[in-house]
């Protein structure tokens, strides 16, 4: 598709898009009244949009028409705000309009998804998995994650100051020199998207203070975004464990990371993490875990 095609493309969607939300807002909705026989549609008109927004009629007309015309952030906010779109709603207008979208947040009846995420991490067993949030704090992980990465209640309980000064962890894993440089670079890359945000600033003073390794590679600049890690352990009970970490987002739940760990065919993964699961496994673990 051409570069032409494709704007005549999204300003077609704009229109259809904007149509069909103002559609759905009755007047009651908006604060109005809802203007009895006289209106022939349920929704909206574009002229209470336009009021309602703080725009020209004629100019929110053009927008709906899909027209060549200049928008701010500002102006599609008010137009946002008027269609009572959600978050996800919100971010394709922007798309649609051909600006950058919003950072996605968390909407109000996504808060309370933790019970189907214990649910996912846990069916991941026996590979190790655990969630973080957007400052690396460790949300919840599976037993496993326990058992092979010694995820335990006495560490800090944050992801990323554990792996530069959790001893256990850096004693039993091979890839940790390599695998460094790419933790750094990828938590670089999440404090460029957010300069302004405090918590990342304290987390990176934090970790400055705690690790001069990570200082030094935060000062090497390196930036990757994240994806996957492989990692090499030496577990006290199986030997060599070789893993494949993946990090992935919720669009649901954009301040959290999920991160599954996949074994990969070297060393009999697979089969020593499933013994590692098992009773007799958990038994003989330096990591206590539940039942």
């Amino acid at each position: 598709m051409t570069e032409d095609a494709l704007r005549s493309h999204r300003r077609r969607e704009l229109r259809d898009f904007l149509m069909s939300r103002r559609a759905k807002v009755s007047p009651a909705q908006a604060g109005l009244p809802d203007g009895g026989a006289r209106r022939r549609t349920p929704g909206l008109r574009r002229e209470e949009v336009a009021v309602l927004a703080g725009v020209g009629a004629s100019w929110y007309q053009w927008l709906e028409q899909g027209r060549d015309i200049s928008v701010s952030p500002q102006v599609l906010d008010s137009v946002a705000r008027v269609l009572l779109l959600s978050g996800a709603e919100r971010r394709h207008l922007y798309v649609l309009a051909g600006l950058n979208p919003p950072a996605p947040e968390t909407a109000p009846e996504n808060r309370d998804m933790c019970d189907g995420l214990r649910r996912l991490i846990d069916t991941w067993m026996p590979y190790p998995a655990h969630i973080m949030d957007a400052y690396y704090n460790c949300v919840m992980y599976n037993d496993a994650a326990a058992m092979v990465l010694g995820m335990r209640p006495e560490n800090t309980q944050n992801c990323i100051v554990d792996f530069f000064t959790d001893p256990l962890y850096r004693g039993q894993s091979r890839s940790w020199e390599t695998n460094a440089r790419t933790v750094v670079a990828q938590f670089r890359a999440s404090c460029a998207a957010a300069p302004d945000d405090e918590g990342f600033q304290e987390l990176l003073a934090r970790l400055k203070e705690a690790s001069t390794e990570f200082a030094g590679l935060w000062e090497e600049r390196d930036i990757e975004d994240a994806g996957q890690i492989r990692k090499e352990l030496d577990h006290p009970l199986v030997g060599l464990l070789s893993v494949e970490s993946t990090a992935m987002k919720v669009p649901a739940r954009p301040d959290l990371t999920i991160v599954l760990h996949t074994p990969l065919p070297e060393a009999n993964t697979a089969a020593k993490l499933e013994w590692l699961a098992s009773p007799e496994g958990r038994r003989g673990s330096m990591y206590p875990v539940a039942g």
